[in-house]
């Protein structure tokens, strides 16, 4: 034994831990994703997702001023309509749920937070797919790109700093990112989805949404095991004016957050996805695992694989309790 090697010396106290710590996690890198429900009277609990409920405009915007005093660094915002149709329309319409949403967030916090919106067709479609079907039933990726144009500018016109293109068609951060200029709205932000696998773990997300879907979206989101692929679409998305990028799931894919954290040049983001979440409160539930250490472990790993934002449905907790330590 060599006793001038002890690297246990730096891990005796707190203070010696807090003072060579490699890796922070602070409350300002947490976004909260929510859910709006059209017409809801109250909150819709969510039952695979326990804690996380559909919320009524009323609600969301109380939920959101306390994330925000929190100290969360943004909100990501989904909506939840009424009526869906072929097309996605409501995802369009300047009076659907979604940017009517935004427009109140805006309006309750200004520029406190980061507002974010998905930007993505699938929880409009009567048939639950990202985008505009053609006539065979497959996802028309131009069509599409033309009505996330349009969805983008009713949604920087609803109040917006950042817009999330999810639905991995090819293209789409460029399209999106011209409509945006075209129209003015220069210093609107893309979080592009850059990397978004055809994920299992997207399970309870779907019931957030009263997804439409069956079957799978394996023709546009990306193959599990590809890595490669995944950075050649980071590149694309770079190259095509994003302002951030993001790997979504995170937890199963924390070699591919630090695969596109070493060839990005804007900041990267992860979503930890509504799986995860599930899986860790299930967990919790059954006394399995210690939940407030689970949930600062799975978040300081996503932070150590190189992603500078976490999507988190615990933002607004885990943040609580970082301001607390």
């Amino acid at each position: 034994m060599f006793p001038n090697h002890r690297p246990r010396r730096l891990r005796r106290t707190p203070a010696l831990r807090r003072l060579v710590t490699e890796t922070t996690l602070r409350p300002h890198q947490l976004v909260l994703p929510m859910f709006v429900k059209e017409g809801a009277a109250e909150p819709t609990p969510i039952l695979s997702m326990p804690g996380v409920v559909q919320h009524t405009r009323d609600t969301l915007r109380k939920a959101a001023v306390e994330a925000v005093a929190a100290g969360v660094g943004g909100i990501m915002l989904y909506g939840v309509p009424e009526v869906r149709d072929a097309v996605g329309s409501g995802g369009v319409d300047p009076d659907g749920i979604l940017n009517v949403a935004l427009r109140d967030l805006r309006a309750e916090l200004g520029d406190d937070t980061v507002l974010m919106s998905d930007l993505c067709l699938d929880e409009f479609t009567d048939h639950g797919h990202c985008g505009v079907l053609d006539a065979h039933g497959d996802v028309d990726n131009d069509a599409t790109l033309a009505v996330y144009a349009d969805m983008a500018l009713a949604q920087a016109d609803a109040g917006a700093h950042l817009l999330g293109p999810s639905g991995m068609m090819d293209g789409q951060v460029g399209v999106v990112r011209e409509a945006l200029d075209t129209a003015g709205h220069t210093d609107t932000g893309l979080l592009a989805y850059s990397a978004k696998f055809a994920s299992a773990f997207y399970g309870p997300f779907r019931e957030a949404v009263e997804s439409q879907l069956t079957g799978d979206r394996m023709t546009y989101q990306q193959d599990p095991g590809n890595v490669r692929e995944a950075l050649r679409e980071v590149t694309l998305d770079l190259t095509e004016g994003a302002d951030l990028v993001m790997v979504k799931p995170a937890l199963a894919y924390l070699d591919v957050i630090r695969a596109v954290r070493e060839i990005s040049d804007v900041p990267v983001a992860a979503y930890q996805v509504s799986g995860e979440y599930a899986m860790v409160e299930a967990a919790a539930a059954n006394g399995w695992l210690d939940r407030r250490r689970t949930v600062l472990e799975a978040l300081t790993s996503i932070r150590r694989a190189g992603a500078d934002v976490v999507l988190t449905y615990w933002a607004a907790e885990a943040a609580a309790w970082l301001r607390e330590s």
